[in-house]
């Protein structure tokens, strides 16, 4: 918990920001929501333990928060469709929305980071 008032009001507008992109998540195919939940829980950590607790108890994604931050990963499932959205993201991105093969290969880079964090380093929970 962070001593100093600024830092901790730091952390709970970082916390705030985290939740809404998250929220936004929820609702737009291929942004990820967990993750931002995640890091949420981990600003609130900082800030306000009464914060992390409703992001912990938020139904759906606080258990998913909770199971990661306890070291038991994804389930399998949820890896699935989390790389499914990788690729469709990444296929929409580079096949329709950009013309600069630069990009594409930026784009293209990063999904295949993101897929190999999700599948690599993240345990599976079964």
């Amino acid at each position: 918990m962070a001593k100093n008032p600024l830092v901790r009001g730091l952390w709970v507008i970082g916390g705030l920001a985290c939740v809404a992109v998250g929220a936004i998540g929820v609702i737009v195919p291929g942004l990820p929501s967990t993750v931002f939940f995640i890091m949420a829980a981990a600003a609130f950590s900082r800030s306000s333990k009464r914060m992390e607790r409703w992001v912990l108890n938020l139904p759906g994604v606080g258990k998913l928060v909770a199971d990661y931050r306890s070291g038991l990963g994804m389930p399998w499932r949820a890896k699935v469709i989390a790389g499914t959205m990788i690729v469709v993201a990444v296929g929409i991105s580079t096949g329709l929305l950009m013309e600069s093969w630069t990009w594409r290969g930026i784009v293209i880079g990063v999904g295949i980071v993101g897929l190999a964090y999700i599948f690599g380093r993240v345990p599976t929970r079964r």
